[in-house]
């Protein structure tokens, strides 16, 4: 195998984009004040002997801006989806009404979102470090390319091109992490 394919710049890119992926996934996840199906991505119900979630225990819908509801499809399973969201930790407290679980969405203050905040921007910076490891894999792919007769000039290029994915990934987590922020800030 020569140097110029171990140097895989796609591969990289699939895991820069990765790193993103998993952002997106974690900032859908933090609570805005306003209702959204995402929220209760992350809870799990323990249900006819495993763990599921939420949304093949039954239909989860927003009715309202500020209301999430989930028809339960078993009638023995409304209180553990019920028991499920009280756990989960995200401030939300179902009332039951026969199998209709509603979820009022409280709002938030002005406290909390800051809190909020923080936490997004932790999201963000660990995409960020994500991002990094993968550039460091690559430069380091462009040492042992360098020490494998690869010359000079194209790894100066290799590592511009890694350089430029990295720019470009950093880019699209400040942008979604300040998107989130204004989102969460809203009133």
């Amino acid at each position: 195998m020569s140097a110029e394919e171990e140097l895989d710049l796609e591969d990289l890119e699939r895991r820069m984009k990765g790193a993103v992926s998993v952002l997106k996934t974690e900032l859908s996840g933090l609570r805005t004040g306003r209702a959204s199906m995402a929220l209760l991505d992350p809870i799990t119900v323990e249900a006819y002997g495993q763990t599921m979630p939420i949304n093949q225990v039954g239909t989860v819908s927003v009715p309202e801006p500020r209301m999430l509801s989930i028809q339960v499809w078993d009638k023995g399973m409304v209180g553990a989806v019920e028991k499920a969201i009280r756990e989960s930790n995200i401030g939300i407290n179902p009332v039951t009404d026969g199998q209709l679980l509603r979820l009022p969405i409280p709002e938030l203050n002005q406290e909390r979102r800051q809190e909020m905040v923080k936490i997004a921007h932790s999201y963000s910076e660990n995409a960020k470090v994500s991002v990094r490891h993968v550039r460091r894999d690559g430069m380091d792919m462009c040492k042992k390319a360098e020490k494998d007769g690869m010359s000079e000039d194209d790894v100066r290029l290799y590592n511009d091109e890694i350089q430029e994915l990295t720019d470009k990934y950093v880019a699209a987590i400040d942008k979604l992490s300040s998107a989130k922020e204004a989102e969460i800030m809203q009133v």
